[in-house]
């Protein structure tokens, strides 16, 4: 079942009659599941593409060969790229990407520990990155950044 913030961010989006489409990496599909479970989703929730392996991301998402190497698979640049170039295929009026650690390896480091997760959203009108260090398990950590992102949705819906 959706939590309460994905429920009142699908209701607020049905409202102001906009659509949103995700692409996922740590979040493995999650977020665009527990956007589906809800009433009328069908009327905003445009579908989504779960790209985890690095070569999903270069190859479907078409991130430049380098960049991942450069700045690893879980950084701000990568996700905003992900966001970027998913919604230039995907026509929707919100596109949100999802990179980050829930389990220990990948890029971990001290400065980027396991909770780390980025996100980058698409708006009609503006762009907005965002960095979060969750602490829990790893469906915790998944559970929390989709309840960040139903609020932030949910914020620059009623307000904009």
């Amino acid at each position: 079942m959706a939590s309460k913030s994905v429920i009142e961010c699908c209701e607020a989006l049905i409202k102001k009659n906009r659509t949103i489409c995700f692409v996922e990496s740590a979040s493995a599909g999650k977020i665009s599941y527990e956007f589906s479970t809800v009433m009328d989703s069908g009327k905003i929730l445009i579908g989504g593409l779960v790209c985890y392996h690095e070569s999903m991301k270069e190859d479907l998402l078409l991130i430049p060969k380098g960049t991942i190497a450069q700045y690893t698979a879980e950084s701000a640049v990568v996700t905003k790229l992900m966001a970027r170039n998913f919604h230039r295929f995907v026509k929707s009026d919100i596109c949100v990407a999802l990179t980050g650690l829930t389990t220990p390896g990948g890029s971990e480091s001290p400065t980027k520990p396991v909770g780390t997760i980025f996100l980058h959203f698409i708006f009609p009108h503006k762009e907005i990155a965002k960095k979060y260090r969750f602490k829990g398990t790893p469906e915790e950590i998944v559970n929390k950044a989709i309840d960040a992102v139903a609020a932030l949705v949910t914020n620059e819906t009623k307000n904009n």
